[in-house]
């Protein structure tokens, strides 16, 4: 093989390296990228169109609000931030209990889950009014409403993931005599982690809805309760400030459980 043969091959070959190498600097950058696109765009055309701060206010202003009530903000999202933490715990917590009885009984599958399908067709929104008969304005209502709103994702995957054992894996388990609770720690349960995992991820977001709105009608404290009363006094930019803090907390969130599945689960993906 000629000289100017075996050059031309090196320069072939390195091109996939030089491709992955900048796929990896740039595919972290892309969220970043697209956000302050846009970002741009909404600054220009709120400015150009001259668009009341009122009805929407730039990300210049938003930004100032935030500046201006930053430790508001901050004791607000703190607040909501427990809340929303306190009803996902318990949301995985019985999320696992209840997804593991549906997904290893076929009774309790067909007891339960028509009526748990039935119980999140209700918009939670509606039960917020109930639960704060019961246990009155603030935190209760706030975790109860979280729990609630992110309990049905968890059960769901957790229940397939358990159901999606091959029929012949398990006639090979029974044939081996494995105990029913050995299948389901060693088998079952390791290959429910990639739904599980999905689950969290939902749930986490869900979370935040439902502690949210149970602020926004019966809270004296919050990020809901903070952007109720500045919608009252027409504070639109502190309203986009509290958007904002939710947004960025439940995006922090949702990396630390991606990470956590990256650590735990990544045998189950190929990339």
């Amino acid at each position: 093989m000629s000289l100017d043969t075996q050059s031309s091959s090196a320069l072939l070959s390195s091109k996939p390296a030089l491709k992955v190498r900048s796929s990896r600097w740039i595919l972290p950058l892309l969220p970043w990228l697209t956000l302050a696109v846009l970002t741009l765009l909404w600054q220009a055309g709120v400015r150009l169109l001259e668009v009341p701060i009122f009805i929407l206010p730039a990300p210049s202003d938003i930004f100032a609000s935030i500046v201006k009530w930053w430790p508001v903000l901050m004791d607000h999202g703190l607040y909501t931030l427990v809340n929303t933490l306190a009803g996902f715990g318990l949301a995985v917590v019985f999320g696992i209990l209840l997804g593991v009885l549906i997904g290893s009984s076929e009774w309790v599958y067909r007891a339960l889950y028509p009526l748990l399908i039935g119980f999140n067709s209700i918009p939670k929104a509606a039960l917020v009014p109930i639960l704060v008969i019961w246990f009155g304005i603030g935190t209760v209502p706030a975790i109860l409403s979280a729990f609630l709103i992110s309990f049905f994702p968890i059960v769901v995957n957790m229940s397939t993931g358990l159901a999606s054992v091959e029929p012949e894996l398990m006639d090979v388990l029974r044939a081996l005599r494995a105990r029913p609770l050995e299948i389901l720690t060693k088998v079952r349960l390791p290959r429910a982690m990639p739904y599980f995992f999905a689950s969290l991820k939902v749930a986490i977001t869900l979370a935040f809805v439902g502690a949210v709105v149970s602020e926004l009608a019966a809270s004296n404290k919050g990020v809901g309760y903070l952007m109720s009363s500045a919608s009252s006094n027409l504070d639109v930019p502190l309203v986009f400030a509290g958007l904002t803090i939710l947004a960025v907390m439940g995006v922090l969130l949702y990396a630390a459980l991606a990470l956590l599945e990256w650590r735990f689960v990544r045998w189950a993906y190929r990339n």
